[in-house]
């Protein structure tokens, strides 16, 4: 994870944050904007989720962590699957995973009402459920259906096995029996997020927490200690509808935001269920934030990241805290009855959809890749204007982010240009001093929804954004992932070189030697090969603890290839870069 290097990239290659940024926002549309210096304050809570992590803070601050997420693939196609697929993340150098824990599926079943035990045809079955719900008790994960467990179990004991740590996210919707108020007909598209109950769902987190909390033994499988889980977020991107609803509603004849008011109280409830479960002292993130919303204000409207950040914190368009009525509808006296909201970091998911990394989005009020070095001032602003209801200096952990690609005939775009864009976003955000790491969504492409026709917006409604083909072929950003590597100018004939050997051990440091080639070479098979024409420039360049590299070396030629190598003991090229030029 990053957590000073942001202060010695400027003396290692040339300011890029001015100079390289100031070329490549010229030719992608976007404009330049400053980061804010790492404080004594921000490295403190940055070696907390260091640990967290499982990362050496004495080592790794200078880098980020890897986060890869693909519930697809790791929770719901079962342990073969989930274990091939873990073992592919871990081969192409990812760190974390990051895992959905869903409260309506991890409570299947749980509790049924009367009318759902009724409609069981199966009277064995039916007086089961009733013994399940009069067993159920919503804090003990004892008294859930134990097979609901097996999925999270398995995919923590295997991560494990493979040096990989996991962050859970645990987040609604939750089962309609008992997790949610009734929605109205006016709110019947909402019925399945509306107004959670924050209590109840405090109460899951709990038992989650006692689950991972590191002495629980699984009962399902080798009767051994499950692994504890030290990283987790509450809620998942709760300032879209399809989370959280309602987004807006009218209270006493006015129409406010009602989701932020949610948020906050199945954040209140969710941190204490993890304090309760012996999760005090573990990394907590707060946010989870989706990237864009609107301006409209219905129940389905989503609401953008910095004014939805605002409204959790009582804080008017002025930054000024509500007062009188305006505070009653927006449960503002929480703050005065539970204290400021306690959190090691900040989540956000900083998509630009199709749009380069470099642009940034139209309105100030939306956080994505293109304007990610603006989230850390917006935060500390936030913290201050509300007397500290946030914690000051949040360090910013980027968890979602991908770009989908064809044949998503809306949202795609090709297998070059997500391979160009994925390694062009990691530099922006390891330029970034507050960011301490990033995830890749997905590892491979999530099948159409054959169910709908053909080629409509359903049939693609899920996410293309996979390193993989869904049938398993790799695509550029795979080897782009494992091994990215951005060229980019840092001055008068000198060009700044950046990247990563990701799918090489944490640990020892190596090295990586760059080359040049006065023609482009489209299929780059033969990088470090002098008979090839290629020219290596300069000795070879050192890489971090976690495998990154940063250098700048004087440009050899007009146009041409570059690539990275990484040789064997003797001297033989065993992987190489996909290069990118911003």
């Amino acid at each position: 994870m990053k957590a000073t290097k942001g202060n010695d990239v400027p003396q290692m290659i040339g300011s890029p944050n001015t100079s390289w940024r100031a070329r490549a926002t010229t030719k992608f549309g976007g404009s330049g904007y400053r980061s804010a210096p790492m404080t004594a304050r921000k490295l403190v809570l940055a070696v907390l989720v260091l640990s967290c992590l499982n990362v050496s803070a004495a080592h790794a601050a200078p880098d980020q962590v890897s986060i890869i997420m693909d519930d697809d693939q790791l929770l719901y196609r079962g342990d073969r699957t989930s274990v091939r697929t873990l073992t592919t993340a871990r081969s192409l150098g990812a760190d974390v995973v990051r895992a959905t824990v869903l409260w309506r599926v991890a409570a299947q079943g749980a509790y049924l009402s009367m009318k759902e035990i009724r409609q069981i045809k199966s009277k064995k079955l039916r007086s089961k459920a009733l013994k399940q719900r009069r067993r159920f008790d919503a804090d003990n994960h004892r008294k859930y259906p134990t097979r609901n467990w097996d999925k999270y179990d398995n995919l923590v004991k295997e991560a494990t096995k493979l040096g990989m740590r996991v962050y859970f996210n645990v987040t609604g919707p939750g089962p309609l029996t008992y997790g949610h108020k009734k929605a109205p007909k006016s709110q019947r598209k909402n019925a399945l997020t509306y107004k959670p109950y924050a209590s109840r769902f405090g109460q899951f987190v709990e038992a989650v927490g006692k689950r991972y909390n590191g002495r629980t033994r699984d009962e399902n499988g080798d009767r051994q200690k499950l692994p504890r889980v030290s990283t987790w977020s509450i809620w998942n991107e709760p300032n879209q509808a399809g989370w959280l609803s309602p987004q807006w509603e009218k209270i006493d004849g006015e129409v406010v935001p009602s989701a932020p008011a949610q948020f906050r109280r199945l954040y209140y409830s969710g941190y204490k269920g993890l304090v309760d479960s012996g999760h005090g002292g573990d990394s907590i993130l707060f946010g989870e934030t989706a990237p864009m919303g609107g301006t409209s204000r219905g129940a389905r409207n989503s609401i953008r990241p910095v004014p939805f950040l605002r409204e959790v914190l009582c804080l008017d368009f002025k930054g000024v805290t509500y007062t009188g009525k305006d505070a009653e509808r927006r449960k503002c006296d929480e703050f005065n009855r539970y204290g400021p909201l306690k959190a090691t970091a900040f989540a956000h998911h900083p998509y630009t959809k199709k749009a380069a990394p470099t642009q940034e989005p139209k309105s100030p009020d939306e956080i994505t890749m293109g304007n990610i070095g603006l989230l850390g001032g917006v935060l500390d602003t936030l913290s201050a204007q509300s007397a500290g209801k946030i914690p000051a200096s949040l360090p910013i952990l980027l968890t979602e982010f991908g770009y989908e690609t064809k044949p998503d005939p809306r949202n795609g775009i090709s297998f070059k240009r997500q391979a160009q864009f994925t390694q062009l976003a990691e530099f922006l955000s390891y330029l970034e001093p507050r960011v301490l790491a990033t995830t890749q969504f997905l590892i491979s492409d999530a099948r159409p929804l054959k169910r709908f026709k053909k080629g409509s917006r359903n049939y693609w409604f899920t996410y293309q954004s996979g390193l993989f083909t869904a049938g398993g072929r790799a695509k550029p950003a795979a080897f782009a992932y494992a091994f990215p590597l951005v060229i980019y100018p840092a001055g008068a004939g000198t060009a700044g070189v950046w990247g990563q050997v990701r799918f090489r051990p944490n640990g020892p440091k190596e090295a990586v030697s760059i080359f040049w080639h006065p023609t482009v070479d489209k299929k780059q098979t033969s990088c470090g090969n002098p008979k090839s024409g290629w020219v290596q420039q300069g000795p070879p360049v050192a890489t971090s603890v976690r495998g990154y590299f940063i250098t700048q070396i004087p440009t050899p030629g007009p146009g041409g290839e570059y690539c990275a190598a990484f040789l064997d003991s003797k001297g033989r090229v065993t992987h190489q870069s996909l290069s990118v030029k911003p």
